[in-house]
């Protein structure tokens, strides 16, 4: 006989509405309907946090997420699994660049999606799940969203941008998990273009078998590229045009192994009169890049992030143990459909 299972797990540090309201289904997968709670912010470029809580005796894995957001209301859009959400709040202000603001975690955080500029779904392949709650420290998912416009709610208007989750309960082979390689700083000045570079050396005894990447850059990005950089020799993962949607799109299929430099740049282009600086509000800058891999097993690497200071403090050629001279000529190029624009009819 099948069993309906409804997932409700509430912890005391939440109110009753954060708490995980799974969808209905049979007992081995469920769908969890995560929306911000009609929010109605009044002030451009303000980042809101909501966290709901997991399972604490029964992990869930992580199949699909699928978003329910437009980017004129809304700028881009995390998911994140927590130990600890960052406040008590049902809704707290939680700006990164933001010293005065809370945190959207507190204690250990562990990506799960991102979205921006009208992204699509995020499908993993089958048998490959993101696992979280149950044994693992994420105890919470929390997601994060960038207001751009609040013009539909200065008269009243709300919001309930949101995901949906889908998940099983059941075991899978393999796991997925996120490198995220970013700049925390640097500066772009007027009307010349510029490199955002970052390494990561993979120093774990394990292989990663990338099956996405996303980028991240605002109103002046041209290209972002990514790279396997083994034995001094350059291998794409991927490139993509920076002003697409900011979807997760196929990687090509180059494993990753202790040894292994993973190498990304953003290539921008200041059109403005002055200079422009990483930051926050949409007006500033951001350069990061996102990839999604899966091991076989339940391992993966213990590192999610890696960061360097930015142009003009840090370029590719300042890592001693990368050979710049064999840097892809096309790295700063655009790349033809599907990770480039269409050709004008």
């Amino acid at each position: 006989m099948s069993l309906i299972r409804v997932v409700t797990v509430c912890m005391l540090l939440l109110p009753l509405a954060a708490c995980v309201q799974g969808a209905e289904s049979d007992e081995t997968e469920g769908v969890l309907d995560f929306r911000m709670p009609n929010v109605s912010p009044k002030q451009k470029d303000i980042y809101l946090c909501h966290a709901i809580a997991l399972n604490p005796n029964k992990p869930i894995y992580i199949t699909e997420v699928v978003p329910h957001a437009n980017s004129h209301v809304v700028h881009h859009m995390s998911i994140i699994g927590c130990s600890k959400p960052g406040s008590n709040k049902d809704v707290w202000y939680c700006n990164d660049f933001d010293k005065e603001a809370s945190l959207y975690c507190s204690g250990q955080s562990s990506f799960i999606y991102a979205w921006g500029k009208n992204a699509s779904e995020l499908r993993l392949p089958k048998g490959v799940g993101i696992k979280v709650g149950g044994d693992t420290s994420m105890h919470y998912l929390v997601m994060q969203v960038h207001y751009n416009h609040v013009e539909s709610f200065l008269n009243g208007g709300v919001d309930h941008s949101g995901v949906q989750v889908k998940y099983t309960f059941n075991k899978l082979p393999r796991a997925a998990a996120y490198l995220h390689l970013y700049t925390a700083d640097g500066v772009l000045q007027p009307g010349q273009q510029e490199h955002f570079d970052i390494t990561c050396p993979i120093d774990e005894d394990i292989v990663l078998h990338p099956l996405a990447f996303r980028t991240h850059t605002h109103q002046l990005g041209l290209v972002s590229s990514g790279y396997r950089v083994r034995n001094r020799e350059w291998t794409e993962l991927g490139r993509r045009a920076a002003q697409l949607p900011q979807n997760f799109v196929p990687a090509k299929p180059v494993p990753l192994t202790k040894g292994d430099v993973l190498a990304a740049r953003c290539t921008m282009f200041n059109f403005n009169d002055h200079p422009v600086r990483v930051g926050s509000t949409h007006d500033d800058e951001m350069c990061q890049f996102y990839i999604l891999y899966y091991t076989d097993g339940e391992k993966t690497l213990s590192k999610e992030e890696c960061t360097s200071k930015g142009p003009p403090l840090y370029y590719w050629k300042d890592d001693k143990t990368l050979d710049v001279t064999n840097i892809p000529a096309d790295v700063n190029v655009i790349p033809p459909p599907p990770n480039g624009p269409a050709p004008p009819a």
